[in-house]
C-alpha cells in the first residue's frame, strides 16, 4: 500500500441489500476503496488471491465453505492480509474459532459506521480489533489459558495485546505523546491513534493513564520496553 493511498478492501457478504448499504457507506470514506465483492467463501478466497487487498471484511455466515473456513484459507495463503469478521453472534466458542482461524478481529453487525471504519483502519495498521462485547470473553480466554513453561517456570498467558500494541503501550506508560511515539517508531500519528484505541478497548480502560497503570501492574509489556526510548 502506497502512503496516503486508500485502503483496498475486499467486501464479502451474502446479503445483497446489506452488502450494498455497506459498500455505499464505506465508499464515502476517502481512506477506503472497495475493489471487489464476494457472496460466498470460495469466491472470497479466489478474489483475495486475484486482488491482494489490504483488508478483507468477511461475513462469518456465508454459503459454501463458510466464513470461518474462508478466513482460515485466506490467512494460510496470505498471512500478511488482515481479515476483519462481520457477524451477528458473539459466543465465546465463535471468538475462539475466529482467533484460531487467524482473524484480526470482528465487529457485530449494526455497529456505527464510524466504528467499522476505525476497525478497518486498525487491522490494516497491524492492530487487532474485537467488538467491545467480546473483550471480556477474550480476556477470559487468555486469563484461563493453560500454564506454559517460560524460562523454566510455569506462567499463564494473559496478555491479549500484539507485539506492536505492547511496544506502543510501553511508550504510553513512559509518558510519550502520540506524536512522539510516531517519531520513535517511524509510523504515522494516525496509526498510533488506532493502536491506542485498540489497546484501550482490549484492556477495558477509559484512558491512557489507566492503560499505563495496568501495563505496569499486570506486566503487560516487557520490562526492557519500559526503559527510556527517547
Amino acid at each position: 500500500m502506497k502512503p496516503n493511498s486508500p485502503l483496498r478492501i475486499l467486501l464479502v457478504e451474502d446479503d445483497e441489500l446489506f452488502r450494498l448499504g455497506l459498500q455505499t457507506r464505506l465508499q464515502q470514506e476517502s481512506c477506503l476503496q472497495i475493489i471487489a465483492e464476494a457472496e460466498d467463501g470460495e469466491t472470497a478466497v479466489e478474489l483475495t488471491q486475484e486482488y491482494l487487498p489490504d483488508v478483507v471484511v468477511l461475513d462469518v455466515g456465508l454459503p459454501g465453505i463458510g466464513g470461518l473456513e474462508a478466513c482460515r484459507q485466506i490467512k494460510q495463503q496470505h498471512p500478511e492480509i488482515p481479515v476483519l469478521i462481520l457477524t451477528s453472534h458473539s459466543q465465546k466458542s465463535l471468538i475462539e474459532r475466529l482467533m484460531a482461524a487467524g482473524a484480526h478481529g470482528y465487529c457485530l453487525k449494526g455497529i456505527a459506521a464510524e466504528t467499522l471504519v476505525l476497525a478497518i483502519r486498525s487491522v490494516a495498521s497491524g492492530a487487532s480489533w474485537w467488538d467491545k462485547g467480546a473483550t471480556a470473553e477474550i480476556r477470559a480466554i487468555f486469563t484461563h489459558a493453560e500454564p506454559v513453561k517460560v524460562g523454566g517456570k510455569s506462567e499463564v498467558l494473559d496478555n491479549p495485546l500484539t507485539k506492536r500494541e505492547q511496544e506502543i503501550l510501553a511508550l504510553v506508560a513512559g509518558g510519550k505523546s502520540n506524536q512522539e511515539i510516531a517519531q520513535i517508531l517511524y509510523i504515522a500519528p494516525g496509526t498510533v491513534r488506532v493502536h491506542v484505541h485498540a489497546i484501550l478497548q482490549k484492556l477495558e480502560v477509559r484512558d491512557r493513564t489507566q492503560a499505563a497503570v495496568l501495563a505496569i501492574q499486570k506486566g503487560l509489556v516487557a520490562k526492557e520496553l519500559l526503559g527510556d526510548r527517547s
